[in-house]
């Protein structure tokens, strides 16, 4: 079955919830994990971000911290990385391909209305450009 699941995070409370589901089914058959993070180029704030006081997270290392604290605290193997790219949903893709992921488990954000209809836009890219299965959490 699922051996290593991707856990990417942008940070919100749904993909905190994505998160702690993927971590649960992790430790349900077995599986690692790793969480990811994609910042994308175009965002220069972003990455002065990461340019913050040594020892204190900021808001792009809290997002890894947090999938370790819920892995950790579950006992699922888990690592977590950084990457920076123009297209969200095109380096989630890349990642998991690389990592040899079987599994991406991603959030779908919970809008109101028409807006509630759609999957977010890089959760559909995902799902549309990508190989791997693809389980989306609301």
């Amino acid at each position: 079955m699922f051996k290593h699941i991707l856990l990417p995070t942008d940070g919100s409370e749904s993909s905190e919830s994505a998160i702690r589901t993927g971590v649960h089914l992790a430790k349900a058959i077995g599986a690692r994990v790793t969480g990811l993070t994609v910042i994308p180029r175009r965002h220069r704030s972003d990455e002065e971000e990461l340019e913050s006081e040594p020892g204190v997270p900021t808001g792009v290392e809290g997002r890894l911290l947090f999938v370790k604290r819920v892995a950790n605290g579950n006992s699922v193997d888990c690592d977590a990385m950084l990457t920076r790219g123009d297209s969200p949903s095109e380096e989630i893709i890349r990642v998991a391909e690389e990592l040899d992921c079987d599994l991406i488990v991603m959030a779908s954000h919970r809008r109101k209305g028409l807006e509630g209809l759609l999957i977010g836009s890089e959760t559909r890219a995902v799902l549309a450009h990508g190989r791997l299965p693809v389980l989306v959490c609301r």
